[in-house]
């Protein structure tokens, strides 16, 4: 009797055991994606924000080039 229930808290807690594990892998996959979504957000705003500054540079220099026809014609 004694052995049957050692047998049964063994098995208990490697069911124990087991559950956490697959609870840290998730975790651990949760934290992945978390972190390639945060990337992902990182680039993407990088990529706004090149894409802002090309504009402005861009209406910089259309203003200029509408400032200098502006003389040429004063």
């Amino acid at each position: 009797m004694e052995e049957e229930e050692e047998e049964e808290e063994e098995e208990e807690e490697e069911e124990e055991e087991e559950e956490e594990e697959e609870e840290e892998e998730e975790e651990e996959e949760e934290e992945e994606e978390e972190e390639e979504k945060e990337e992902e957000k990182d680039e993407k705003d990088e990529e706004e924000e090149e894409e802002e500054e090309e504009k402005k540079e861009e209406e910089k220099e259309e203003e200029e080039k509408d400032e200098e026809e502006e003389e040429e014609e004063e």
